[in-house]
């Protein structure tokens, strides 16, 4: 969004492709949204195949009860094949109406870079933070790309790379950013990551109240109450405010009763939220771990499938956070870990430090000015 809105800013004509769930989100932000592919939960449930079996395996809300094997099955076919089908089906046509000379998606995104390679339109791929390997799902992924894009007849004007051959926006700072995909020689425009979320109002409990806040996050596509509430009671001999973000999935009524000093609700204004907390705790999303990364605050994650390991390590080595696995979790634990982290005023140094290092990146007003160059 911060670099599609500097796109405008500049002059450029923008449009903004995306589900027709987001587009509320995209004309607030004032930009023109046009429909692209169906949303991520959707794909799941065609992998899973409907809604019933995926409510038989534990429902999208309940990851952590479906079979790992199963759930990353799930993933391959909603990533490689399902999304990128619909995105490059709604896209192709688009582009061709529009006259577009350049297109910018998403790394997770294959079906916008098929779309542009069959336009003929040069294309430029976005990070969204840290880039993670896997040794055994990533082949999968990439092998079902391949076959997706063979079977839509565009693999052949490819390039084989994990950008298929495209400049890469790289948005996380390289602190923490895989240092084998930094090494794999493609063209890096680095950009500082800037948090968005829509604008929104904070409690008065949050913005005005004393002493430390630690926010609590499980992010906004998987959920558990049963999760939130141990995290919750972990932080609670602490002595800190607690401000949660339920998320979708999980109805704040779910975690019990709560004291005066925890805030639950469905929905936060995150990187306002951030602002007001000494500490986290979340998921290990992309988006979460980045926004934490540039408000420079201490994480503790509790990584839940997709990014969440991947980030929790590089959290931990980088200096700036800890994390528990899922057979780690308990309240007892939680409590542990963050006694630790606002008691060591490393972890609070270093995360400054690397906030400090953010601020240094280019803005995405730098990379726009440079979208001239890959126009041909």
């Amino acid at each position: 969004m911060p670099t599609a809105q500097a796109a405008q800013a500049a002059g450029h004509e923008v449009w903004f492709a995306t589900s027709e769930q987001f587009h509320p989100i995209v004309e607030k932000a004032g930009l023109r949204p046009v429909t692209a592919g169906i949303t991520v939960p959707e794909a799941y449930i065609e992998a899973a195949g409907g809604q019933a079996a995926l409510d038989a395996m534990g429902g999208a809300s309940q990851a952590s009860d479906v079979p790992p094997e199963v759930l990353a099955g799930m993933g391959v076919q909603a990533f490689s094949s399902l999304l990128p089908r619909s995105v490059y089906a709604d896209l192709t046509g688009v582009l061709d109406s529009l006259g577009a000379d350049l297109v910018v998606y998403e790394i997770y995104n294959p079906g916008a870079a098929f779309a542009a390679v069959a336009a003929g339109v040069p294309a430029v791929c976005h990070g969204i933070g840290r880039v993670s390997y896997d040794e055994i799902m990533d082949p999968l992924f990439q092998k079902e790309q391949i076959a997706t894009a063979i079977d839509l007849g565009v693999a052949d004007k490819l390039g084989h790379s994990r950008t298929f051959g495209n400049p890469f926006i790289d948005i996380c700072p390289p602190a923490v950013q895989n240092q084998g995909f930094l090494a794999e020689g493609l063209e890096l425009i680095p950009q500082r990551p800037i948090p968005f979320a829509e604008p929104g109002e904070l409690p008065a409990s949050v913005t005005q109240g004393e002493g430390s806040l630690v926010y609590l996050s499980l992010g906004t596509v998987l959920g558990s109450a049963e999760l939130l509430r141990t995290a919750i009671d972990g932080l609670l001999p602490l002595g800190v405010r607690v401000l949660v973000a339920t998320g979708p999935v999980v109805d704040p009524s779910a975690l019990g009763d709560l004291p005066e000093r925890v805030v639950a609700l469905p929905w936060v204004p995150q990187t306002e939220a951030l602002r007001y907390a000494t500490a986290i705790v979340h998921h290990g999303g992309q988006g979460t771990t980045l926004a934490s990364l540039v408000a420079g605050l201490p994480q503790l994650i509790l990584p839940q499938p997709g990014d969440g390991p991947g980030n929790a390590t590089a959290v931990r080595d980088t200096g700036v956070g800890r994390f528990l696995l899922p057979e780690q979790v308990s309240a007892a634990a939680v409590e542990t870990e963050m006694r630790a982290l606002l008691a060591d005023a490393a972890y609070q140094e270093r995360a400054r430090k690397v906030a400090a290092e953010i601020e240094t990146l280019p803005a995405p007003t730098e990379t726009v000015a440079r979208f001239a160059e890959f126009v041909r």
